[in-house]
């Protein structure tokens, strides 16, 4: 079992910053792979990035590329989301989820999900 919980999220103007962080429980944190989501209203929850569990490999959805950087620290059982020049089109619920071994985009192949941070971007 793996229990995940968000924090960081909050209203930012356009063109600003947040930090997403991820905290996992769990002693098995360094076999999973870990993606963030995002799930705006009325929308379909979406991929925005994935860390495979050594950090070797990172993929990141194209409407994020060059913006939003995926981290990982597996000694503090922890994964983070940088994102920077926030647009309106990021606010959404922000989710960590987890998955063993394998780097996926796909919202089906993850077994594990925390609660959501909300994350609001203004004009």
């Amino acid at each position: 079992q793996v229990q995940l919980v968000e924090s960081g999220g909050g209203l930012v103007q356009a063109g600003g910053s947040l930090r997403l962080s991820c905290a996992a429980s769990g002693r098995t944190f360094s076999s999973y792979t870990m993606g963030w989501f995002r799930q705006a209203p009325g929308k379909e929850r979406e991929f925005v990035a994935a860390i495979s569990w050594t950090g070797a490999n990172i993929y990141n959805a194209n409407s994020v590329k060059g913006r939003f950087t995926i981290s990982r620290d597996n000694a503090k059982n922890t994964v983070h989301l940088q994102m920077n020049s926030l647009k309106p089109e990021d606010t959404a619920v922000y989710y960590c989820a987890a998955v063993l071994h394998k780097l996926s985009d796909y919202v089906e192949e993850y077994d594990y999900w925390g609660q959501g941070t909300q994350v609001t971007v203004s004009s």
